[in-house]
């Protein structure tokens, strides 16, 4: 039998007020008010579905995405949860994150989410410049984002996370560190810190802005990493900072390859069965089409050959050790399959091995990609 691994479930709620412009997710402007019952019925009939695939397995973590899931009323966010709850067996320490804005008719719901079920909130605060909100398209204030901060902190939720962006248009060091050193006042458990990256599809990809030269991004990364370090941040994940056990169990089982629902606009999905197939499940972009009751887009199983690079692609981007007896567990594939991959990634300096794990290195790191590329079309 086939060891399976951990499962989360994933939540998208695909509306924003104002589409950013660096932004590449499934989200849509929001024109008159959301259908929020509806939506929610919709998920839930969703979960029904793919409910059927995982039996009894217990739910160990849950995310609800977007979009801008806190546009959602505390009433509307508690009607989920039940619904949830009602439908899979939720692990009774479940870590529940729920992405939010800042902005102050979102935080002073933060209460009623808390009440609902959520114990982990990821606040968009991107910057604290003005000028910096502004040009990203953000519709909240530096107050207003340090207003939520120090609201996550005083409800006592199990953790909460604050996003912030650097190497933004016309930033310069010393900005890219001040907003580093505003967040890490703010105390908050886990920092997800990450460069702006412009993407196709997006108003930036299509009149890109002014970005630092190289030299500035090296030194706001290396300068912050170190201010991060200094303050009691581990490096965990490749824009993930946290303090000692506060690491994002959803997003950790998500690099460990573990299994996880996707409901809601545009989500993906990945199940593993007990004989080894490995199905991923793509849901219904456009919330026209989704509220339809065309919830899925397509399914298909994961071809033997392509299995190594899906492990490595997501185990990679960890920065700890992994064991490697979990490759076979997981995949279902012996390890003589991607032994000559493995030679040639120990050859280049890329991972070290031991009897027991995979160790990716500081090497490896920095051409990822060229690691990952030896794991292409396994046979």
């Amino acid at each position: 039998m086939h060891k399976l691994p951990p499962l989360s479930l994933y939540i998208h709620i695909p509306w924003c007020v104002q589409k950013c412009p660096y932004c590449d997710f499934n989200s849509h402007t929001l024109k008159g008010e959301i259908p929020q019952k509806e939506y929610v019925e919709h998920l839930l009939a969703d979960l029904d579905i793919d409910a059927k695939l995982i039996a009894d397995r217990p739910v160990k973590t849950i995310f609800i995405g977007g979009g801008t899931p806190s546009l959602l009323t505390a009433e509307a966010m508690q009607a989920l949860m039940d619904g949830v709850r009602a439908r899979v067996q939720l692990d009774p320490n479940a870590e529940v994150t729920m992405e939010a804005n800042p902005g102050t008719v979102e935080a002073d719901r933060f209460a009623g989410y808390q009440a609902a079920g959520i114990n982990r909130i990821s606040i968009g605060v991107q910057s604290f410049g003005n000028d910096k909100l502004i040009t990203l398209g953000r519709i909240h204030g530096p107050d207003e984002a340090k207003r939520a901060a120090k609201l996550a902190t005083h409800l006592n939720l199990r953790s909460f996370n604050l996003d912030l962006m650097h190497g933004l248009p016309a930033q310069t060091r010393d900005e890219g560190l001040s907003d580093l050193k505003q967040a890490i006042e703010l105390a908050p458990p886990h920092l997800s810190w990450y460069q702006l990256t412009i993407e196709p599809n997006t108003q930036f990809g299509s009149r890109p802005p002014t970005l630092p030269d190289d030299d500035t991004l090296w030194d706001i990364y290396t300068e912050g990493h170190k201010l991060l370090s200094a303050a009691g941040y581990v490096q965990y994940e490749t824009s993930a900072y946290a303090k000692s056990g506060y690491q994002c169990e959803h997003n950790l089982n998500y690099w460990r390859f573990g299994d996880y629902l996707g409901i809601g606009c545009g989500a993906h999905g990945k199940i593993t069965f007990e004989d080894g197939r490995i199905l991923r499940t793509v849901k219904t972009k456009h919330p026209r089409g989704y509220m339809e009751g065309r919830y899925l887009q397509q399914s298909y199983d994961v071809e033997a050959e392509d299995k190594p690079f899906e492990y490595f692609m997501n185990r990679f981007r960890l920065l700890e050790a992994m064991p490697r007896q979990e490759f076979t567990q997981y995949t279902g594939l012996p390890e003589l399959t991607v032994r000559p991959a493995l030679n040639e990634a120990l050859a280049k300096g890329y991972i070290t091995e031991t009897d027991d794990e995979w160790q990716i290195t500081e090497h490896g790191k920095l051409f990822l990609n060229s690691l990952l590329e030896l794991f292409l079309g396994e046979e």
